[in-house]
């Protein structure tokens, strides 16, 4: 386990400055990278907790704030009525080329690190999931952890809801863990057995994990968390970080 120190930097893109949020352990030298993606509330205090446990384990994450474009740097969406309405509506004003860029402007302002090793990792909750496996398609992304990814059955990621992830995920080179509650109405049964069929036409290897939970079962915050699940998730996620980026 490390301290950590957390920071923040502001990115150029095309479409204006993508703060990102770092958390890096303490005491120098080089980690694994993971960008860590975060559900359309962007940087809330959940996430970042989830952030610094996992930079606790030895890695560089970093958390960019996904609506760059349209909101002011350090906005955080409330988890209320009025925060979920704005943190969809930007989920389909954003577009497909947009989220794809700030990936590219994530991996090689990474690469270039003074704390990162070069092997980079995405990984996700919610909309994040979905962002973390659209990162796979980056040749700088070696794994990709997606947990419970939203849009990706139904192919409506971004403006005009038409997204191309399940088409492509056959091109997809990173190793990959998915990671859902079966009791999450945003990717029903129907919808997880489409992206599991889709991976074993592929012949892809994948790791897949089911568990009797509801949308958002990682957030510790509200009625939704599981502790308990959190916890194995958390195993999960890291032995699996510690394959793919070792």
């Amino acid at each position: 386990m490390a301290t950590l120190t957390e920071a923040f930097t502001d990115l150029a893109t095309s479409r204006g400055p993508m703060r990102v949020h770092t958390f890096t352990p303490a005491g120098g030298g080089k980690h694994p990278a993971v960008i860590f993606f975060s559900e359309i509330f962007q940087v809330t205090g959940p996430i970042r907790r989830m952030a610094a446990a996992l930079a606790g384990e030895g890695y560089l994450v970093a958390v960019p704030e996904v609506y760059h474009e349209f909101e002011e740097p350090g906005c955080v969406l409330a988890y209320d009525q009025a925060g979920s309405d704005r943190g969809n509506e930007l989920k389909y004003a954003k577009d497909l080329a947009s989220y794809d860029e700030d990936v590219d402007v994530l991996v090689k302002w990474l690469q270039g690190h003074e704390a990162c090793t070069g092997k980079i990792a995405s990984h996700g909750v919610c909309l994040g999931g979905h962002l973390s496996l659209r990162a796979g398609f980056h040749e700088g992304i070696s794994a990709v952890a997606c947990f419970y990814p939203t849009d990706v059955h139904s192919a409506t990621l971004g403006a005009g809801k038409s997204d191309d992830t399940l088409k492509r995920i056959g091109d997809l080179d990173a190793q990959m863990l998915f990671v859902w509650g079966r009791q999450d109405p945003h990717i029903p049964q129907a919808g997880r057995e489409l992206i599991h069929a889709r991976l074993e036409e592929a012949g892809r290897a994948f790791e897949w994990h089911e568990f009797n939970a509801a949308h958002a079962f990682l957030r510790d915050e509200g009625p939704r968390y599981n502790p308990a699940l959190a916890r194995v998730c958390m195993a999960v996620l890291l032995r699996f970080l510690g394959e793919a980026l070792e």
